[in-house]
C-alpha cells in the first residue's frame, strides 16, 4: 500500500488525493505506524490518532503506574477510571497531602492509609486502587510485553467498562483495547549503548513518540485515513479500503443480521463509491482478533463485484515452511509437492471452497491446511482429502 502510494505522489500527484478507509477506528493503528516508518504524513479525518483516544490513555496510565509508581500524571488518570468510588474530596485530600509532603500521589495515598486519616469508604476504595497496581506490578513482571498489556487491560476493569457503555461508542473503545495488545506483540526495539530500559518502558516511550505531533496539520498535503462512515460526501482520485474480510467488513455482529448486513453492504458501496480513478480492497490472510490469531476468508462483498471489473493483486504469502525433521538438511517446501500453491483456492466434495494456508510433511504423510469458507480452517491428509482446484 505504501508502495502505491509513493508511485502515485511520484507521478505529480498530492498525498491528500490519497485516503485509506476502514471499517472501525482500532485499524487504524496499523496503517498509521506504516506512514510513520515511511515518512509520509498524514491525518486522520473527524477523528483521533490511535495513541490519542481516551481508552488508549487509560491503558497507557495503568502501564505507565506498574512501570513507575510516582507518575501523578497516570495516577490521576487511573485512579478512578474506571469508577470505583473515590471521589472528588478523596483526591483533594491526596493532592494536599502530596503537596504538604513534597511527594508523589502514589506515596501521599499510602501515608493517608497508613495513618488512617480516611473515612472507612473512602479508605477502601482508595485501597483497592492501591492493591491492584502493587499486584498487577508483582503478577505480570516477568511476563512478555504482550502478554503483561493483555493482564493490565483485563485486570484494570476497562474492558468490562466499556463494554457496559451506552454512548454507542464501547465496542469501538474494546477494539481499540485489543489492537493495543496487537501493538505490543508486534513490537520491537533494541537498547542504544548505555540504555536500561524495560521493554515496557521502551514501548511506553514509542508510545508516547507516536502520540506527538506527528499527524500533518489540517491544511498541510498529506494522506486521509478515516472510517468508512466519515467518507460520506468525500471523494478522492486514490481510495484504499482495509480489511474487506468476513468477520471484519461485513462486521461479526452484522454478518447474522440481515438488516444489519444490507447497512453494511451500504456502507460497503459508499467506500467503493469514494474513489474516484482507483480503487484497492484489502484483506489480511492472517489477522489478530480478540487475542487469537484467525485466518479470514475475503468479504462476501468482493465476490459481488462483477470479475471483469476486478484485477487481482497478491502479496508473497508470509506462510511459514515446516522443517524437514526427517532430513534434518534445512527447510522443504511441501506445498509445490503436493500439487498446490499457498493462497490457491481450492474445493472439497464436504466442506465447499476454500484457500490453502499452509502444509507439512511429505509423501502418503503430507497435510495441507485450508481455511473453507463453511466450515474453518482445517488439517486434510492429502491422499485422502480429493481436494480439486476451485
Amino acid at each position: 500500500m505504501i508502495g502505491r502510494i509513493e508511485d502515485f505522489i511520484a507521478q505529480g500527484n498530492r498525498r491528500a488525493e490519497c485516503a485509506i478507509l476502514y471499517r472501525t477506528t482500532a485499524q487504524s493503528r496499523v496503517f498509521e505506524e506504516a506512514l510513520i516508518q515511511n515518512g509520509v504524513p498524514y491525518r486522520v479525518y473527524g477523528g483521533l490518532r490511535f495513541f490519542e483516544r481516551a481508552e488508549i490513555k487509560d491503558a497507557l496510565a495503568y502501564l505507565r503506574l506498574v512501570a513507575n509508581r510516582q507518575d501523578d500524571a497516570s495516577f490521576e488518570r487511573a485512579v478512578n477510571q474506571p469508577p470505583r468510588g473515590i471521589g472528588a474530596k478523596t483526591l483533594e485530600s491526596i493532592r494536599a497531602h502530596a503537596r504538604d509532603l513534597r511527594c508523589s500521589l502514589w506515596q501521599a495515598s499510602a501515608d493517608l492509609l497508613k495513618g488512617g486519616r480516611m473515612t472507612a469508604r473512602a479508605g477502601g476504595a482508595l485501597r483497592g486502587f492501591v492493591e491492584l497496581i502493587e499486584e498487577l506490578a508483582a503478577n505480570t513482571a516477568d511476563m512478555a510485553l504482550m502478554d503483561q498489556t493483555a493482564q493490565v487491560v483485563n485486570s484494570s476493569g476497562l474492558i468490562e467498562h466499556f463494554r457496559k457503555s451506552r454512548d454507542g461508542k464501547g465496542e469501538d473503545r474494546v477494539e481499540n483495547l485489543e489492537e493495543l495488545v496487537n501493538a505490543t506483540r508486534s513490537f520491537q526495539f533494541q537498547l542504544e549503548d548505555g540504555e536500561d530500559l524495560s521493554e515496557l518502558d521502551a514501548f511506553l516511550a514509542h508510545a508516547s513518540l507516536e502520540a506527538g505531533d506527528t499527524q500533518a496539520d489540517e491544511y498541510e498535503d498529506c494522506v486521509q485515513l478515516m472510517t468508512l462512515h466519515s467518507a460520506k460526501g468525500l471523494e478522492f482520485p486514490l481510495v484504499f479500503i482495509g480489511g474487506v474480510e468476513e468477520q471484519l467488513f461485513p462486521h461479526s455482529m452484522s454478518a447474522e443480521d440481515p438488516v444489519k448486513l444490507e447497512e453494511e453492504r451500504r456502507r460497503c458501496y459508499v467506500g467503493k463509491t469514494r474513489a474516484m480513478q482507483q480503487l484497492y480492497l484489502t484483506h489480511a490472510e492472517q489477522r489478530r482478533i480478540h487475542g487469537q490469531e484467525t485466518y479470514p476468508l475475503p468479504s462476501r462483498f468482493l465476490r459481488e463485484i462483477p470479475p471483469p471489473l476486478m484485477e487481482e493483486v497478491r502479496a508473497r504469502p508470509q506462510v511459514s515452511r515446516p522443517y524437514a525433521a526427517s532430513g534434518g538438511a534445512g527447510w522443504t517446501n511441501p506445498v509445490e509437492e503436493i500439487g498446490f500453491q499457498l493462497g490457491q483456492r481450492v474445493s472439497h466434495p464436504k466442506f465447499g471452497s476454500g484457500v490453502v494456508l499452509s502444509a507439512e510433511g511429505q509423501g502418503a504423510a503430507a497435510r495441507v491446511q485450508v481455511n473453507f469458507e463453511a466450515a474453518g480452517a482445517k488439517w486434510l491428509v492429502v491422499a485422502y482429502a480429493n481436494l480439486s482446484p476451485a
